[in-house]
């Protein structure tokens, strides 16, 4: 059973070091204003700064009612730990490489891999867990690591089951062919794409799967009122059609009152099987700016013209006046 999420929610890799430190400090603060502007579902996972930001978040949640919020980390990378010999992690955290990455679908990995999170969190269980990024695995998720989440679901260790990725094709085979409850899809279901309409989302809605949607800045091309030449798409540099795409969907916002990052985050909601819009942050500042674009609202007519003029799917869903 899918827990009750709240349209924004808060993704928490920045609180482990995403491409640059932040302090214990301003990950507590972060978290905390998040919950005081009414944020209830976080999410994390082991390889977000090598278990860093499992940490800060269990502490940042520390003598909150475990009652009062929902939390999902992940599983399929196990931490081993290793002599960090004045190395920082090289993939894309600011952290001492004091772990290594071990990819780990089997059934014993998967429980291993949430014990060792519960630990780090500082609980005795989390409400969703997700197989993470299992692209390079079908076959040992299907027979060992789909089975083992189910054993978890049943015994009532965790509450809902799913698996996060970049791409919409294995989840679409996931939602068709498996009982999950929840899928978190990154970066697929945006102004700039809408391909997971053809599939995904049609599947989701049919058979009552819900959709946490993240990565819906698409890495930071969607970001800003007016895109720039060096922006990030996926992760890379952004093409450059990309980004003169975004430019045109950005005078459409601006020609009606309203803002490129207000639309790309309210968007993805209209949708029936998006339940929530998980969102990073590494300070409390960016977390005020996504309630207030959250707040703000699009004029119907930007919907309007983002169609008539080719920029948005036809049959993409929008959010009503």
């Amino acid at each position: 059973m899918t827990p009750d999420l709240t349209e924004v929610s808060l993704g928490c890799a920045q609180l482990g070091n995403l491409y640059r430190a932040i302090s214990d400090e301003r990950a507590q603060a972060t978290v905390d204003t998040a919950w005081a502007l009414g944020v209830r579902y976080f999410d994390t996972a082991p390889h977000y700064g090598l278990g860093l930001s499992e940490r800060r978040l269990g502490a940042a949640l520390a003598g909150r009612p475990r009652s009062d919020y929902v939390l999902s980390t992940k599983v399929g990378r196990r931490l081993e730990p290793q002599d960090p010999a004045g190395r920082l992690d090289d993939e894309g955290f600011e952290v001492p490489a004091a772990f290594r990455r071990v990819w780990d679908f089997s059934r014993d990995g998967i429980r291993r891999s949430l014990e060792a999170s519960l630990g780090r969190l500082g609980l005795d269980r989390v409400d969703i867990v997700y197989l993470h990024d299992p692209d390079d695995h079908y076959v040992e998720v299907i027979e060992q690591a789909y089975p083992a989440l189910e054993e978890l679901r049943g015994e009532g260790v965790v509450s809902a089951i799913g698996a996060g990725m970049n791409q919409a094709e294995m989840l679409t085979d996931f939602a068709r062919n498996t009982d999950m409850d929840l899928l978190m899809l990154a970066g697929r279901y945006t102004l700039l794409e809408q391909d997971a309409l053809d599939d995904l989302l049609p599947v989701c809605e049919e058979r009552g799967i819900g959709i946490a949607a993240a990565g819906v800045f698409n890495s930071g091309l969607l970001a800003r009122d007016r895109p720039t030449d060096d922006a990030k798409y996926n992760y890379d540099d952004a093409p450059s059609e990309l980004v003169r795409r975004a430019r045109l969907i950005a005078d459409v916002c601006e020609r009606h009152g309203a803002s490129l990052p207000a639309a790309a985050l309210a968007f993805p909601l209209a949708h029936p099987a998006v339940l929530s819009v998980c969102v990073g942050a590494r300070s409390p500042e960016q977390v005020e700016r996504n309630f207030h674009l959250r707040e703000a609202g699009v004029p119907p007519a930007v919907w309007s013209e983002l169609k008539s003029e080719g920029l948005l799917r036809e049959d993409a869903p929008v959010p009503s006046a």
